[in-house]
């Protein structure tokens, strides 16, 4: 039989098939070929004795969250406690561009800026839009509950931007556990503890651990590069120009004209830094 990995808990997989949940073990070959199963996998799996089988092609994978075929992200990015990170954004819509998944920017605690505070970040975010990734607002749920119809949703974003919050009010039956922001540390307690595929406004969403530290030195320079979209926009005099240190270098040149977000730009030379660590 053939079904996909809803949850793992332990060696636990529970596998999902025309509407029924099984819970497998994977046959020794897994571990003597140091093959993982993870959450969103699509799986053979032997009914009777109740034994993982195979693990079918993966459209993608994820090491943090450790999740596989996923069609979209959806950034959860709050903009008051815990502040607005272009930072944090840019490094997630890295990981969604090198893992060829489709980003979408999820605004939360819009309501706690102020007049000024929302102009600015108004600024900042109008320039993701012009770039060509979606922006959306956490709290006009009708047009957050489309995004998920017909797609597997990773949901990601800093600890205590809401993500449990926004799935409980898109389906208030799933009762995910929140917690308070911890004021003293101007994040988030986790509260989700295992990643789980729910199925949520017609589609399929992926409830994840928060985090906000990730690894990139499996990306190589060339591709981190090219993730960072508006930059291809504007072609160099060398082909291999990585933007940094480069004369008569094109981005680095509408960085200064204003055409590039300046934060954009900071953000992909503290990423090149990282990788070459």
């Amino acid at each position: 039989m053939k079904g996909q990995i809803v949850k793992i808990v332990s060696n636990l997989c529970s596998v999902e098939c025309e509407g029924q949940v099984f819970e497998c073990t994977p046959r020794g070959k897994f571990r003597n070929q140091k093959i993982s199963p993870v959450v969103g996998d699509f799986v053979e799996f032997e009914e009777e004795n109740k034994y993982l089988l195979d693990i079918l092609p993966r459209k993608n994978y994820l090491e943090r969250p450790l999740v596989a075929n996923i069609d979209q992200g959806l950034l959860v990015t709050s903009v008051k406690s815990p502040d607005f990170s272009t930072n944090l954004l840019d490094k997630l819509l890295t990981v969604m561009e090198y893992h060829q998944i489709t980003p979408i920017i999820c605004v939360t605690k819009w309501d706690l800026l102020t007049g000024k505070e929302k102009k600015e970040i108004k600024k900042i975010l109008k320039y993701y839009q012009k770039i060509g990734y979606k922006v959306i607002y956490n709290h006009k749920l009708g047009q957050v509950k489309k995004i998920f119809k017909n797609k597997t949703t990773v949901l990601t974003g800093q600890t205590g931007a809401g993500k449990s919050t926004l799935i409980n009010k898109l389906d208030p039956h799933f009762h995910l556990e929140t917690g308070e922001i911890s004021k003293a540390l101007g994040r988030g307690k986790h509260t989700t503890r295992h990643v789980e595929l729910l199925h949520l406004c017609k589609g399929k969403v992926l409830d994840t651990p928060g985090f906000s530290q990730l690894d990139f030195q499996e990306v190589p320079d060339e591709d981190l590069r090219d993730t960072f979209i508006e930059f291809q926009k504007y072609p160099c005099p060398y082909k291999d120009c990585m933007h940094l240190s480069e004369k008569e270098c094109q981005v680095k040149a509408n960085v200064k004209n204003g055409k590039i977000l300046a934060s954009r730009y900071e953000n992909y030379q503290k990423l090149m830094k990282k990788s070459r660590w």
